[in-house]
């Protein structure tokens, strides 16, 4: 049998996993090039877009701010974790990768001449800034990094990105101002969920750089787990009773301390909730209301789930300024509105 020096790339579920083998045989390089054709035949982000019907300029907008984040999933397996020695407007201290990927969002914007971007909205800064006044359509509010943190301990972060159609804050309800939302996650797989008030769907990377479609991603009415944030000396009574009460029932906590990752851990696994609620410090809550409740909030309700802050649903509210704060709890509808139950 004759056996080759080579690589054998093997797609399982939606994990890649390369075994470099000194020797190969005919059969194994079989099964690597079956694998490899098998990929040259899923459906990538811009072919999914078209397919689905997302208006022309948005899937323009949505492509390139897939883009962007490949550069980031590049950028993270190459930087050192290393702190740049500023702070941003919410003295969270930075890492070198919030500064890059809050730059390249916005350069690559302003330097796109397919299409133009009438707002630019970061979590990173502290006002909007007017990349083009002619009357485009769309505006972005992206969260660059969300978890930046939890970088030097290596697990997951993210991207959150808002697309609204004209202003930021044009006075309107979330859910009459979005009109797409997308959430990367940099983690063993760079993978992206986005809704175009379509359903939501998950894509993965893949090693030649293009998101392909994994699957179509639909909560349960209830789930199984939780993740409680907040410090639990902090929390109100109405809030540590609701947790009390998921204990009871069974729930399985699973919290990394990190938004993004926990946020799609819940919408993957069907169902359950993620809540980030009041504090006794923080009565009006910590998440920031554009960056990152109402962009998820609509993968949410997408997926067939809710968000709410205890007593409105995140949606219906009007965002004032950049620096609104929400309490948060996010996921299946059961829980969501077992949460409401008990503000």
């Amino acid at each position: 049998m004759s056996r080759f020096c080579k690589t054998a790339a093997y797609e399982t579920g939606h994990t890649r996993r390369c075994q470099i083998d000194a020797f190969m045989t005919q059969d194994d390089l079989d099964k690597a090039l079956e694998a490899m054709i098998g990929q040259m035949g899923r459906i990538n982000l811009r072919a999914h877009l078209s397919n689905q019907g997302v208006d022309e300029v948005l899937r323009r907008v949505m492509a390139h701010l897939a883009d962007s984040a490949k550069y980031i999933a590049l950028f993270m397996s190459m930087v050192k974790r290393t702190q740049s020695g500023t702070e941003n407007v919410h003295n969270d201290l930075q890492m070198k990768l919030d500064v890059f990927a809050d730059a390249l969002f916005k350069r690559r914007l302003e330097q796109e001449t397919a299409f133009g971007i009438g707002e630019f909205a970061s979590e990173e800064q502290d006002r909007i800034v007017v990349l083009k006044q002619n009357g485009e359509r769309f505006s972005v509010a992206v969260d660059p990094l969300d978890g930046s943190s939890l970088i030097d301990v290596n697990l997951a972060v993210g991207t959150i990105i808002g697309i609204h159609e004209g202003p930021i804050l044009n006075g309107k309800p979330g859910r009459d101002s979005l009109v797409a939302a997308m959430c990367f996650v940099y983690g063993p797989l760079t993978t992206l969920l986005y809704t175009a008030m379509n359903g939501v769907y998950e894509f993965v990377l893949d090693q030649a750089g293009n998101f392909v479609l994994s699957q179509e991603v639909k909560m349960e009415p209830h789930g199984t787990i939780f993740s409680p944030g907040g410090l639990k000396k902090d929390w109100l009574p109405a809030h540590a009773t609701f947790v009390n009460s998921l204990e009871t029932a069974g729930y399985k906590l699973r919290y990394s301390g990190g938004l993004v990752p926990d946020f799609n851990q819940i919408i993957l696994k069907k169902g359950g909730i993620f809540s980030y609620p009041a504090l006794k410090k923080s009565p009006n809550g910590k998440l920031r209301l554009l960056f990152e409740a109402q962009p998820l909030a609509l993968l949410a309700e997408q997926a067939g789930g809710m968000a709410t802050n205890g007593a409105t649903n995140i949606l219906d509210i009007v965002a004032k300024d950049l620096t609104d704060r929400t309490p948060l709890y996010i996921g299946s509808k059961q829980e969501v509105e077992s949460a409401k139950s008990f503000h």
